[in-house]
């Protein structure tokens, strides 16, 4: 593990020092690290969703069955 030098405003370092006091946190660090795995994984939900809408948005939807991998697997093939 990496170590990272960050400065706070006071403000700031009372609340992480709050949240870790009150919020079941062994220390300000595990807070932190616990901040940034929930902002990785809205960003990552976030993208997953831009994806789908674009999905959606991209035109009449076709069935994709047995006959459409058949297909598709035949085609592959061939080349």
């Amino acid at each position: 593990m990496t170590t990272m030098n960050i400065s706070l405003p006071d403000q700031l370092k009372q609340h992480i020092d709050s949240r870790v006091n009150n919020g079941g946190y062994s220390s300000s660090s595990e807070y932190i690290r616990e901040l940034v795995r929930k902002d990785q994984k809205q960003s990552a939900e976030q993208e997953l969703a831009g994806l789908i809408r674009e999905g959606l948005e991209s035109g009449d939807p076709i069935p994709v069955d047995d006959e459409y991998w058949k297909s598709k697997k035949t085609r592959l093939s061939v080349r």
